[in-house]
Order: C-alpha cells, then sequence, then structure tokens
C-alpha cells in the first residue's frame, strides 16, 4: 500500500515539474523565406526582438540533404533560403513579410541581382493556412501598391523540407565581414532597394505614425542647440566622453530629442569604453532604422530614427552578450527621461520595466 501510494507521488510531481516547464514553455514559430543569396537575408532579422534563430539553408528541391556546390549548380530543384524561427508574442508574421519585401526584386524570375539561376529565385514558404493567408496577402498588398513598373513573380508555396547548410555559411556576415559587405555592395542589392523604397522613406518623412512628429527644419533651429541640430539632421558625431549621457548610470529610457519616439532603455545601457552611451539593443526595434553608411573610407550600419528619420550614430557587432551588438549612439540625438518622469512624461508603459 505504501508503495503504490509513492509511485503515485512521485507520479503526480514528476507531471506538475512537466507542466511547470515544459507545457508553458514558448515553441517557436518557423517561416521560411527563399530572397536570393542566403547571405544577404540573415542580417535583417537577426538583429530583431523576438528572433531566436535565423539558419541559412536549402528547400524546394528533389534530392535528399543537398550540398552547397549541387544546389548552385541549378540541377536539384532547390533554393537558396533562411528559415527564421521567432516568438509571435514579440513579433508577427506579417512584420517578418514586411521585412522581406524590402530585402528583395520581387520581379526577378531569374535570380536576385548578380546571383543567376532558378537556385536563387524568391518564394515564401508558409508552414500553415495562416501564413499562407497573410502572404497572399501580402503579395496582392504589394501588387496593388503600384510600386513595381514589372510582373511580381515571387511564388507562395507549401514548405517542404528544409536542409541546413554547411557551417561556413551560417552567419556568413559575421565570419567574413569584408568579403561579405564587398561581396553585398557589388551586387547591387543594396543601390536596387535604395532606390525602389525611397519613395517610402520621402513619405514617412511627411506623415511620420503615431504622435512622433518631426517638426519643420525652422522650428528645430530654434528648439535644438546647434550641436543637436548638426547630430540629429547633418549626420554629425560629437565629442566622445564629452557628452550627457555617455556615462549616465540613472533608470529610464532616452527617447529621440526630435519627436520623442522611444529608443532605448537604461536596462540594455552599458559600459563600451568608447565615450558614447551604447546599448545592446532598441528599446523599440520598430523604431529603429538602419542604413548603410560608406562615409569615411569604410563601410558601416548607420541608425536613424523611423518617425523623425533623425541621425543617431551607428550599430557595431562587437557588442556583449546575449544580443553581440553595440548601439553606439550620440548624446546629442537623444533626451533621457528618468524613471520616476516616466508616467508624467507619457511613457508609463515603460515603468514595467524597472520593477
Amino acid at each position: 500500500m505504501k508503495t503504490a501510494f509513492y509511485r503515485i507521488l512521485w507520479v503526480t510531481v514528476f507531471i506538475c515539474l512537466w507542466w511547470g516547464t515544459g507545457a508553458d514553455a514558448a515553441v517557436p514559430e518557423k517561416a521560411t523565406l527563399a530572397g536570393g543569396c542566403f547571405w544577404c537575408m540573415e542580417p535583417p532579422y537577426e538583429k530583431l526582438d523576438g528572433i531566436s534563430e535565423v539558419i541559412s539553408g536549402y528547400t524546394g528541391g528533389r534530392e535528399e540533404n543537398p550540398t552547397y556546390k549541387a544546389v548552385s549548380s541549378g540541377t536539384t530543384g532547390h533554393v537558396e533560403a533562411v528559415e527564421v524561427r521567432y516568438d509571435p508574442e514579440k513579433i508577427s508574421f506579417q512584420m517578418i513579410l514586411d521585412i522581406f519585401w524590402r530585402q528583395i526584386d520581387p520581379t526577378d524570375d531569374g535570380g536576385q541581382f548578380v546571383d543567376r539561376g532558378s537556385q536563387y529565385r524568391t518564394a515564401i514558404f508558409y508552414h500553415n493556412e495562416e501564413q499562407k493567408r497573410l502572404a497572399e496577402a501580402s503579395l496582392e498588398e504589394l501588387r496593388r501598391s503600384g510600386r513595381y513598373d514589372k510582373l511580381i513573380v515571387t511564388q507562395i508555396l507549401p514548405a517542404s523540407t528544409f536542409y541546413r547548410a554547411e557551417d561556413y555559411h551560417q552567419d556568413y556576415y559575421k565570419k567574413n565581414p569584408l568579403r561579405y559587405k564587398f561581396y553585398r555592395y557589388w551586387s547591387g542589392r543594396d543601390q536596387y532597394l535604395e532606390k525602389v523604397w525611397e519613395s517610402e522613406k520621402e513619405a514617412m518623412r511627411e506623415k511620420p505614425s503615431g504622435k512622433y512628429i518631426k517638426p519643420s527644419r525652422e522650428e528645430l533651429r530654434k528648439r535644438l542647440t546647434p550641436l543637436q541640430y548638426h547630430v540629429t539632421q547633418e549626420d554629425g558625431t560629437e565629442p566622445a566622453f564629452d557628452n550627457e549621457y555617455w556615462d549616465n548610470k540613472k533608470e529610464g529610457i532616452y527617447v529621440d530629442i526630435v519627436s520623442g519616439e522611444p529608443l532605448f532603455s537604461s536596462r540594455d545601457k552599458y559600459d563600451s569604453k568608447t565615450g558614447w552611451p551604447s546599448f545592446t539593443k532598441p528599446l523599440k526595434p520598430d523604431n529603429i532604422v538602419e542604413r548603410e553608411d560608406r562615409s569615411f573610407f569604410t563601410v558601416r550600419t548607420e541608425v536613424r530614427s523611423r518617425n523623425a528619420d533623425s541621425h543617431l550614430g551607428h550599430v557595431f557587432d562587437d557588442g556583449p552578450e546575449p544580443t553581440g551588438l553595440r548601439y553606439c549612439m550620440n548624446s546629442a540625438a537623444l533626451r533621457f527621461i528618468p524613471k520616476d518622469d516616466l508616467e508624467k512624461e507619457g511613457y508609463g508603459q515603460y515603468l514595467g520595466l524597472f520593477e
């Protein structure tokens, strides 16, 4: 009798432990996207909150366990693709689609940019009916937009077996940054995307979303100090170790000095030893825009605010865990709001960060 009791007790404990750990654990969803060279499709997603992993690989073909050599020959039917694993509570499939369209030429049925052949064609591989519905709606919206003069040929297909590419292809842009940047520039991808999406950037500047609006240049000259204006409107840089927030250790958030849109949290701030305020990630990724910057005879990634289009600084791949990123910002582009002032300043939703 006693033995049976202990057996029941242990089974109950095991079930409770399983229910408390495994049952409630969030299982990431998958998005499988083909946008030409998979090296170029990893960076846009890996820096986003809610993305746990981006894997380069092959899908949509006939052979099992294909190699890069076989796929690149164009004889296996596979395409180069990425598998994006994401938390739908933090980032939606719709946002993943929006980012996808901004990385490709959907009118090219012969490859992408310098990479030619069926192995570089574009496609969205859906994993369920909801992804299919969203993908088709997104494609139709793009067709109606009138953005392209040619027919959009990107396919929407059911997901099939995804094969992970060789290790040297994973995170290629991190492992071989100079080669990647050289390839990326000469591929023509960025030049094409800049041209196609420039009209949207201009519209965004004229009609920013929500309450975060960019004032006129005349008003900005009155409101901002000369240094703040130079940094945010003329892409300037302030002196290291001689700026307002590089050594600020108070709790609170940092917003755009121009529009007030939330950008960074003190929870993600760290001492990078550079003399500028540095963060491991944005507070609101949607409020951040990253662009290639080729000034000063080098290639960097510039960071701007989405609504005000303020120059904020640059992001680098030499930061600490967990992101490995260093958002190196100019204090002159930011305004700090202490946690005790968040409610009265209209940012009460961020108080939970500091509880």
